[in-house]
């Protein structure tokens, strides 16, 4: 039976990053990633719009098209 917070089994989860072992608790400042480094890659990523849904592009452009 667990009692006590510290009783609690640790979660390990995979860092987004770098795809390691990473601890997500409250102990883990960098959760859920394994390190500063990979948060901070993670966000420089991001920062950078290398993480971004690809644009559908027509053809045409409805807005220069004339009747």
């Amino acid at each position: 039976m667990l009692n006590h917070p510290t009783d609690m089994p640790v979660k390990v989860v995979r860092c987004p990053t770098c795809a390691g072992p990473s601890i997500y608790a409250a102990s883990n400042l960098y959760r859920p990633f394994c390190s500063i480094r990979c948060k901070n890659l993670d966000f420089g990523a991001w920062a950078s719009a290398t993480f971004k849904l690809p644009e559908n592009q027509s053809d045409s452009d409805p807005a220069f098209e004339k009747d």
